[in-house]
């Protein structure tokens, strides 16, 4: 089981020194808008991915007038992760007092999952936000996923830089073309494994939440089922000269949620939106349990403002019922009084000022 023990971060955003001990289950972390809350979940998700989910630069998470950011967190394994952002050097990690090179061993010890306003870019959002969610499962799942995606990606850079000169060459443009064939294939079927063993759990955890009739959810691979990317890649070459990017390939895959015909998003309310996002995250987090024995640590900012209270209680119950660590950022406990069963009473946490003070 992945949770956090203690968690400290000095100097992100708001938050100067913040120590804190989180429960194993559900923490609260309540307070008026603009205190710190939204601050620390972004810390987590800081320390199990090496990003915000707020912003792609990295100015805005340094405090201001503070030349670094530090987050530690020691997990409920013993093993301890410490990062540092800094204005001029980019940034430290550490795992188990160890420097890293890329966040990948520290993302598979803390499996992190977002629910928030921007979840809704899963069904509305680009290709790119539903190819990312589709990764994040089967990166965890599928060890020789991560070392293909990046020789994948490399094949694409390289083809990308040929296909915008003038007199492009043809035989290196093939040879980068074979190579990222095979590593494609590799990919589509770590993906369709995912995504084939993910469904019927998603449709599980919806019906929980939500009668929806007619929605599905596909996968498409990002080119033609009808041939291989090796003949796509052929046919496609003129078009790619034209556009100086290759047009198809594993970085085009999708996924489509649908109901009917129609997109989930062109018909369906933003309530039921939000229970059709819950879904899949949860469905995500319980697959990821169910295969690895491993449990997602989930950040819930401010879903009281977007849901009534039954449907809170359906979510938190799910929430509840996979056994893993939430933390649930709110305006007022009170909204969330009656959401948790008497075994899972969360801990709560004031937040004032950049201050967190354990209730």
């Amino acid at each position: 089981m992945s949770s956090i023990d203690r968690l400290e971060v000095s100097r992100v955003r708001n938050l100067t020194d913040v120590r804190i001990h989180p429960s194993h289950s559900i923490n609260v972390l309540f307070g008026s808008n603009g205190s710190g809350k939204t601050s620390l979940l972004e810390s987590v998700y800081l320390l199990g991915l090496g990003r915000s989910f707020r912003s792609s630069k990295l100015d805005p998470i340094i405090q201001e007038n503070a030349e670094d950011s530090i987050i530690f967190g020691e997990l409920s394994t013993g093993v301890s992760i410490g990062v540092s952002k800094t204005r001029r050097r980019g940034h430290t990690l550490k795992l188990q007092g160890e420097k890293q090179r890329s966040w990948a061993d520290v993302a598979r010890h803390l499996p992190v999952q977002v629910i928030n306003s921007d979840s809704f870019s899963l069904l509305e959002g680009s290709p790119k936000v539903r190819r990312r969610f589709l990764d994040w499962g089967v990166f965890h799942v599928e060890h020789q996923f991560i070392d293909d995606w990046r020789r994948a990606s490399k094949c694409i850079a390289q083809r990308n830089l040929l296909l915008k000169q003038r007199n492009s060459d043809i035989q290196q443009i093939r040879a980068w073309d074979n190579e990222l064939s095979v590593l494609a294939e590799r990919i589509h079927a770590a993906r369709s494994r995912y995504f084939d063993l993910f469904v019927p759990v998603f449709m599980g955890v919806l019906s929980s939440l939500i009668e929806i009739p007619s929605l599905t959810l596909q996968y498409a691979r990002g080119w033609s089922d009808d041939i291989s990317l090796a003949d796509s890649l052929v046919e496609g070459l003129a078009r790619d000269q034209k556009y100086g990017a290759t047009q198809c390939g594993p970085h085009r895959a999708d996924l489509s949620v649908k109901v009917g015909k129609l997109g989930a998003e062109e018909v369906l309310s933003r309530g039921q939106q939000k229970l059709l996002v819950c879904g899949l995250k949860i469905a995500q987090g319980m697959l990821l349990e169910n295969g690895n024995n491993i449990r997602s640590v989930y950040l819930v900012d401010d879903l009281p403002a977007e849901l009534d209270s039954e449907n809170r209680k359906r979510v938190f119950g799910l929430l509840e019922g996979l056994g893993t660590q939430v933390f649930l950022s709110c305006v007022d406990p009170l909204e969330i009084e009656n959401c948790w069963s008497k075994a899972s009473l969360p801990r709560k946490f004031h937040v004032e000022h950049g201050k967190i003070t354990q209730v």
